[in-house]
């Protein structure tokens, strides 16, 4: 039984090769997000739930990928630009949100000197991504 959950982290290579504990500060933050968002209430129709992958980027591959959502702008696919870092995809068909959510290059300088801010920072600056969302969709905030 391989269910994935509504809320996914993704962590772009070079930053799971700067940051050596990211993956499991990610893997905390999935799980974490996924209870709050549940006890929430965002999933109470199970035929539409909400799928939403957050994409943490490098600031060059933000950048690509802020061009290549921009350009996939159509009928059924909303693209928002919640700040200068973070630019999400919905796609009403299929009801699900990609969010590239990028480290910027003082964020990371900040993360590359001081180590120990990085869980409580990802935790911050996600969740305040996914307050967005939950404004945006008319769901509670978390």
């Amino acid at each position: 039984m391989n269910e994935t959950l509504p809320i996914v982290i993704n962590v772009n290579k070079a930053l799971l090769d700067k940051f050596i504990n990211i993956k499991s500060v990610s893997n905390k933050l999935e799980a974490q997000f996924n209870f709050q968002t549940l006890t929430a209430n965002w999933y109470g129709d199970e035929e539409k739930v909400l799928a939403i992958q957050l994409s943490l980027e490098t600031p060059e591959i933000f950048e690509q990928h802020k061009d290549a959502l921009d350009n996939l702008s159509g009928n059924n696919v909303s693209i928002s630009h919640f700040s200068d870092d973070v630019v999400c995809c919905f796609d009403e068909n299929d009801y699900q949100l990609h969010c590239t959510i990028a480290i910027t290059a003082k964020e990371l300088n900040l993360l590359t000197l001081q180590p120990a801010l990085l869980a409580g920072y990802i935790q911050a600056k996600l969740r305040k991504v996914l307050n967005l969302i939950a404004q945006q969709q008319s769901l509670a905030s978390i």
